[in-house]
Parts: C-alpha cells; structure tokens; sequence
C-alpha cells in the first residue's frame, strides 16, 4: 500500500535556506499543510493508475505533490528535479523526501503525470478559499483576457508530416516483423527515400516542389498499404504485446491518410484547408492552429485567465479549437458564480470581449460594472458608473498583461512539453496552482508579486 504522507524528518536534514526563495517555500509548505484533504485526492489519482499495490511502495502522495509543485516552481526538467532533490537541503525539506534514498526521474515523472487537471482544480479553487479567508483576494474585482500555450512540437509542414508518417510507420512496421518474422508481412523501408525529399522540398522552386511532393505523397501511400497488409496479417491473434502495437499502427495510419489528404487537397488541388481540418503534428494531433489580433500562427490552445487585484489567477480555461473572445466573455462570468457564488462585482476584460450583448448580459447576472479595453461603439457611462470608474478599470485591466508574462516566464505556461491533451491540461492547471500558491506566500511575506 502506497503510504499518503511522508516519514518524519530526519534530525539531520537541514532547514530552509535563510534566502526569499526558502522563505516562500517555507510558507507555501504552511498553506499547504493546512490543507490536509490535497494528499487524499492525490491519492485517489494514484490509486487510479494500479500501481499503488505493485513492486516497492512508492513516493508517498504527499511528496507526489511537492515535487510537482516544485517542478512547476523552477521549471526544471524530471533530470534536474531529481538533481535538485539530491543536492537542495531546502527542496528535501519542501518536499519532505527520504534524504537517504531520494526518487529517480522515471519514478518522479510516472507519479506527478497520475494527477489528473480535475484534482489540480480542486486544489487550486481550495487555495482561492485560502486566500479568501486570508482577505488576499476577495473575487469582486476581475480582469480578463486570453493567450496561447503552445504544444511541443517544430513548426508543422506537410512535407515534415509525410515524413514523420514514413518514418513512425516503418519503425512499427520492423518492430512487428521482428517479432514475428519477416514471412508475415513483408515490407520496404522508405524511410531514407522519404528523408531526401523532404529535405529538398523547402529549396526547390515551384514546378519542382509539386514533383517532389508528387514523389513523397507515393512513397507515402506505399507505407500505407504495407500497414494495412500488416494489420490484415495479425487479425485475430491476441498476445498481449500485440494489441498494443495493433492499435499504435492504426492510430498513426489514421493520422497519416488524413495529412495525405490535406496535402493532395493544398499543394496538388491548390485548396485552402480549414484550420479545424488540419492535422499539425502526428504526435500532438490535438494542437489548434491560433492566430491572434493578426500576430504570428501559434500551435497549441487558447487559454482564457482571469485574475483579480491580488494577482492570483482565478479561473483558466484551456479552450477546445480558435472560438472569439467575444462568445467566452458570459461563460467566464458564469464559471466566476460557480468558484465565488455569486458573479464579481466589477468586471475588466480585453477588447476582444467587447460586445452590447455581452454588456447586457453581464450586467443583467449581477456585475455593476462592466469594462471592455476598447469601446467598440459603448459608451463609457453604459460600460460604468462613472468615467472616472471606467479609466480605473481599464487600467486594472492593463495589470492581466503582467500576470499572463509572469506565468509565460516563470511557471511555463510559454510551452507544454507534456504529452496528450489532458497531460496538457493538467500542465496549465498545475502551472495555475503553483503561481497562485507562490503569491499566497509573497503576500503572507508582505512582498509583492513580480
């Protein structure tokens, strides 16, 4: 049985270092001691995976979730982390780690990917009621506005893609043949054919260019038939190992015919493909194509943020697909009800929110004062009770700016290097909640966030 909380510390283990760092680390141990109920949902997650009652007993749950919070905190890697563990007598005493055997790195990444973006929410909206009862943040006053955090993945082309689709079908295809000899399902490897022109095609001029995709797209449709006589081949037997490689083949088939498509349709037919009909990356298929204000194509999800004065982050939402600020405006609002129990008093959002629906809606839920950045034919008296209350808020708003970059630079929501949609998920939200229990700690330190 996985143990839930740590061993007592040991009489040797040194305190925290006498630094701003260790005294925040020190006080954000304190919030989250006072949250007993954190290990059992992180022990639900565990329990979940089926590994809580397998080999060695495991990190205990509560350090599951320190090391997390930690990584968010320094953004390091699962390497670093387990440097840092080994060598940081503030980061054993945060995380509450055996000093003698600290975790390794496959044990600390299988462990914080168990915790599901449901249990981080709980946390996080359990802080919010930290801060709350603190008078840190009260929830009546909000700021809004959305950006981007991008999967990791290079900058898509379709004929990276094709090649990418060439070279993961083959790997699969010899691993299979490996296992079952070369008899079943015969096969070319294409893998150096298709390498050579995707290389060739960024420099080749236009006429060429089309031959060589010509070229690609063929060498591509071959490995396609060698995995459909492959799956053809093992049709009906059932060992274990080969019903995992069954479904990796036809995953990845799927995601390759359908960049086959694409590129028919955009560089041979001369189409213009829907972003929402665009396959980006054949690892992280769930990536959107977001374009902003008319600044460069980003791939990974929209976000939309809210914070409030304190400079804590109310609510973050990870977006399905590109939709317009403007229809996220009221469900923000209605998702703001749902934390506080009862809409903001005062709302500030980015122009993109703008709208006299959105205005009309928002004030007949409750909100008294409803400011967008730019007016977009309102009113600065419709908006607010006063145009003095109205340039106080939108320049509250300016203030979202600051906590966006601080996230972006300081808890890595620039970029996702987890991988799956909900991993990503979970990823924004565990960024969320270690900022946001980072200027809990300023705050009781009376420093101010940066």
């Amino acid at each position: 049985m996985r143990a839930r909380r740590a061993r007592q510390r040991s009489l040797f283990d040194t305190g925290y270092a006498d630094h701003e760092m260790g005294r925040g680390l020190a006080t954000m141990s304190a919030v989250l001691d006072q949250h007993p109920e954190f290990v059992d949902w992180i022990a639900e997650d565990v329990d979940r995976g089926g590994r809580s009652s397998m080999g060695r007993a495991g990190l205990p749950c509560e350090v599951i979730l320190r090391c997390g919070i930690l990584k968010q905190l320094w953004q390091s890697d699962y390497r670093e982390l387990e440097f840092v563990l080994a060598d940081s007598a503030s980061a054993r005493r945060f995380t509450r780690i055996n000093p003698a055997r600290p975790p390794k790195r496959s044990a600390l990444q299988r462990c914080i990917r168990s915790v599901r973006v449901e249990t981080w929410e709980r946390i996080n909206r359990a802080l919010l009621g930290t801060a709350r009862d603190d008078e840190i943040e009260t929830g009546g006053k909000v700021r809004r506005d959305s950006t981007v955090t991008e999967t990791h993945i290079l900058e898509p082309s379709d004929s990276q893609l094709l090649y990418d689709g060439v070279r993961v079908l083959s790997r699969l295809l010899a691993r299979g043949r490996k296992k079952l000899g070369p008899d079943v399902f015969p096969f070319h490897d294409h893998r150096r054919t298709a390498k050579r022109r995707k290389w060739k095609v960024p420099k080749a001029r236009m006429k060429r260019k089309v031959k060589l995709y010509r070229e690609l797209l063929a060498t591509t449709r071959r490995t396609l038939r060698y995995a459909d006589a492959a799956l053809a081949a093992v049709e009906g037997r059932d060992e274990p190992w080969l019903r995992q490689w069954r479904t990796e083949v036809a995953h990845y088939r799927n995601l390759v015919e359908a960049v086959v498509r694409q590129t028919v349709r955009r560089v041979l037919k001369g189409e213009t493909v829907p972003a929402e009909e665009k396959v980006v990356s054949l690892f992280e298929p769930h990536t959107d194509i977001i374009r902003k204000g008319g600044r460069r194509v980003q791939y990974g999800h929209k976000v939309n943020l809210g914070s409030g004065p304190s400079g804590l982050v109310l609510d973050a939402v990870v977006e399905a697909g590109n939709p317009p600020d403007s229809t996220r405006c009221l469900p923000m609002i209605e998702r703001h009800s749902e934390i506080y129990g009862s809409p903001p008093e005062r709302v500030a959002c980015d122009g993109g929110y703008a709208g006299k629906a959105n205005l009309a809606e928002a004030k007949a839920m409750g909100v008294r004062d409803v400011v967008f950045h730019k007016k977009k034919g309102l009113r600065a008296t419709d908006m607010a009770s006063s145009p003095k209350v109205y340039g106080r808020l939108r320049n509250f708003r300016a203030g979202m700016e600051a906590v966006v970059s601080y996230l972006k630079r300081c808890f890595g929501l620039r970029r996702c290097n987890w991988r799956g949609l909900e991993h990503f998920r979970a990823y924004v939200r565990s960024a969320v909640v270690t900022h946001n229990l980072w200027v809990i700690a300023r705050h009781k330190l009376k420093v101010k966030p940066a």
